[in-house]
């Protein structure tokens, strides 16, 4: 039925809705193809992080292959070659990639945090958690200490984009033994839940929902302080040796320091609403968010970096008006992530009853909605119906791609890479949208159908 404001009621899960969460809380059919698809996945995508990164770095960003049946072996062998060399899991890549892990977990256990209450967990019997939110003191110590490490010579930023491949490997090494390692752990302490039976696909998919370390729980802390702070520092490791050796900064890469801050900041500023996230209160950690978070995200989402930093800025160059063109679609599409996101996350926390936001920077306009409209189901969830959601039923998705797209678009024609970025998230969203969909469809039954009818379009109001 049709609702609208006070949002702050708190909501109260009908008999019917525990039941039907409870049905959704198992494992029923299985995704991604089942074990086979996991395994392909697990397999095939480390391959291909390994394969584009040789063509960047070793190739000016051209795609290369094998030019007949015969060359196949020689081709390999060369590939092969290139990662022993250049991607090697050296000692260094260990202490800069695991230096940043020890410190980023110091910070989240000692810097002070906003507290914030999660959303009714149904595995936990609608029990919330409380997050110790500090990752916006975590984000600042680590750019003053980087600053203070690099101006002092003690460790210069030039050297992360250096060390790319060896970053890489030890990155993918610390994906798979932490996601193989968890698994083992919430078997050891019996906190396995919704388990299919397969254990590689147990793997992938996860088997723990909520594991923490004191205060800090390590799905929300590897979400935000590894992914997005690597891609940062990978962004102004880009600017630094182009000033080193250009004596400037072009409009691509200072471009690209400013589109990797606003996703960092955005995250670590807001990162109280990450708890009313699907990944947070339904997603277990497992191999498909934690090698993302760990190697997944910081080695494949910046290639346009990578390949600015090994070429020449004459290849890819823009006019003025191709710039501003650029930096005003950026400039949009985070101001509707960023609200968007914002509007949704502080309805949910609305229906908890919590009605005082945090205030960081920067807060953007309509980022909160004044008496929304909303659908209130007969399982006891209220689904918004107002600000962005007005118009799209994932607006946040629309806006996070065409940011996305920038970052390939950034380097124009220069070489196809820094697209697999877009190409790739695109069908990630598709797929999500499809789950979750569906699992909505299940648990709100002919609410979702009355909620489709007013937010009729998923993506793109009056196209898709």
């Amino acid at each position: 039925m049709p609702g609208k404001s006070p949002a702050t009621k708190k909501i109260v899960v009908s008999e019917a809705g525990k039941e039907t969460d409870r049905r959704l809380d198992q494992h029923e059919s299985y995704e991604f193809g089942g074990p086979w698809g996991v395994t392909a996945v697990m397999i095939g995508f480390p391959l291909l992080m390994y394969y584009l990164w040789i063509c960047l770095w070793f190739y000016d960003g051209q795609l290369v292959y094998p030019n007949s049946t015969a060359d196949v072996s020689p081709f390999l062998a060369r590939m092969w070659a290139h990662i022993c060399e250049d991607a090697n899991p050296s000692v260094y890549a260990w202490q800069v990639y695991g230096g940043n892990i020890i410190f980023q977990l110091f910070l989240a256990w000692v810097m002070p945090g906003y507290q914030q209450e999660g959303l009714p967990v149904p595995s936990l019997n609608y029990k919330t958690l409380m997050y110790n939110c500090n990752a916006l003191y975590s984000l600042y110590a680590t750019m003053i200490t980087a600053a203070t490490l690099h101006y002092t010579n003690t460790f210069r930023l030039t050297e992360i984009l250096d060390n790319f491949g060896h970053l890489m490997s030890v990155a993918m090494i610390c994906g798979f033994t932490t996601s193989f390692g968890v698994y083992f752990w919430a078997i050891a302490s019996g906190s396995q839940m919704r388990m299919s039976g397969s254990f590689i696909y147990d793997v992938f998919m996860g088997a723990i929902l909520n594991p923490r370390i004191g205060h800090i729980d390590l799905k929300m802390w590897a979400e935000v302080r590894i992914p997005w702070v690597i891609v940062f520092f990978f962004a102004v490791s880009g600017g630094c040796k182009q000033y080193e050796t250009l004596g400037y900064i072009t409009p691509n890469m200072a471009f690209m320091i400013l589109a990797t801050w606003l996703y960092l900041n955005a995250c670590a500023k807001a990162e109280e609403c990450i708890p009313q996230t699907w990944d947070m209160y339904h997603e277990k950690w497992g191999f498909m968010i934690i090698f993302w978070n760990f190697a997944g995200v910081p080695f494949s989402y910046i290639y346009s970096i990578v390949y600015m930093a090994r070429q020449d800025p004459s290849k890819y160059q823009f006019s003025t008006p191709t710039y501003v063109v650029l930096f005003a679609t950026l400039l949009t599409a985070y101001y509707i992530w960023d609200s968007s996101m914002s509007q949704k996350s502080r309805f949910k926390m609305q229906t908890q009853g919590i009605t005082t936001f945090r205030n960081t920077f920067p807060q953007v306009p309509w980022c909160i909605i004044e008496n929304p409209t909303y659908i209130q189901t007969a399982h006891g969830n209220r689904l918004l119906t107002s600000g962005w959601w007005a118009y799209s039923r994932k607006p946040n998705y629309v806006a996070d791609w065409v940011m996305s797209f920038c970052w390939g678009a950034v380097i124009g024609t220069a070489t196809p890479i820094p697209y697999f970025y877009s190409v790739f998230f695109i069908v990630v969203l598709v797929h999500r949208v499809g789950r979750d969909f569906e699992r909505c469809s299940v648990k709100y039954g002919k609410d979702w159908e009355q909620y489709c009818q007013v937010v009729p379009y998923k993506f793109i109001p009056g196209v898709y």
